[in-house]
């Protein structure tokens, strides 16, 4: 028989509301890729975001455009050069590792070469808020080792201020999300450096951050929205000491594989990072997660209910997926 391949569309509710310079939501809405097998099943999961064009039907669409080569046997690599990367590509390419690590009974990491994933500690995330509200969230966090703060642009050497203060010894990264300016770059980067921040992700717009090539800093600046898979490496190149690899922009496991083997060739600091969505979504980026020096895969921990089975977090300790969740 065939292979089949179903896409749903599911929401999670989120706990309280998510906010970032972009704006804010409640509920994560993700697309799930299913291809069964002769009563196997694999699964990928997919967030589609707005700013990189996507909608819930168009990455829907681009999913369900792939049934017949499914159907035909296609293969994670052969994903590669079928379709650009992006939220579709990674719930096909994730859901095809996932069937075939279940009809073979061979892991995931296995097949492609990988170590063993081992449990790994992952960031938190501080919403965007005014200074008193998130260092009130920030206390209330502050027995987690690494959190990961949103900020907006103007008034942020007051947010980072105010989370220092609310978790005095937790590391912190900061995600301004392309919202800061040139006007203001100085004066936060020195608010970062008096708090003692350890990594600083995409502080100007993608497209618009050449001035990286040129300013002094003191603390390391990771690439999001600037860099999505291999090809986009080049342009990095003086800008950034970091990236943030995510497997809805890589378009996969296959290729954000290949990407954090080239960017370790560059010399690039790895972060693990994610879309919110739930386990389904976290459990095949933590095979890279032992690459990585900051792992941010705390999705489900944002969530006012994960799916069941989902993965194990221990305080923010996450454990890798057993083979009922995925791979």
């Amino acid at each position: 028989m065939a292979r089949r391949l179903t896409v749903t569309v599911e929401r999670f509710p989120i706990a309280g509301a998510f906010t970032i310079a972009r704006g804010s939501r409640t509920e994560a809405v993700v697309v799930v890729a299913t291809i069964e097998d002769g009563g196997i099943r694999g699964r990928g999961e997919c967030v589609p975001y707005a700013r990189y064009g996507e909608t819930v039907e168009s990455v829907g669409a681009l999913i369900e455009e792939q049934a017949s080569a499914v159907a035909e046997g296609l293969s994670p690599h052969d994903l590669l050069e079928r379709m650009k990367p992006g939220a579709a590509r990674n719930a096909l390419d994730c859901a095809l590792w996932d069937l075939e690590a279940k009809r073979t009974g061979t892991p995931v990491w296995q097949s492609l070469g990988l170590s063993a994933p081992s449990p790994v500690t992952t960031a938190y995330t501080l919403s965007l808020g005014e200074p008193a509200s998130m260092e009130a969230a920030a206390r209330k966090a502050a027995h987690r080792p690494l959190l990961k703060v949103k900020l907006g642009g103007e008034g942020d050497p007051a947010r980072i201020a105010a989370v220092r203060r609310g978790a005095p010894e937790s590391r912190l990264i900061v995600d301004a999300n392309e919202a800061w300016r040139p006007e203001t770059i100085t004066e936060n980067l020195a608010a970062c450096a008096a708090a003692g921040v350890g990594l600083i992700e995409q502080p100007l717009p993608a497209g618009e951050d050449a001035l990286l090539e040129s300013i002094d800093r003191t603390i390391p600046i990771c690439a999001d929205e600037s860099l999505h898979d291999r090809a986009g490496l080049d342009a990095l190149a003086r800008r950034y000491d970091a990236i943030n690899i995510k497997l809805d922009k890589a378009g996969g496991l296959t290729e954000a594989v290949l990407l954090a083997e080239e960017a370790r060739t560059r010399g690039l600091t790895l972060m693990i990072g994610c879309m919110v969505g739930t386990s389904l979504a976290m459990a095949p980026a933590i095979l890279l997660a032992g690459q990585a020096a900051y792992v941010d895969l705390d999705g489900p921990l944002l969530l006012a209910r994960d799916r069941e089975p989902g993965l194990l977090y221990e305080g923010s300790l996450v454990h890798p997926p057993l083979p009922d969740l995925w791979g």
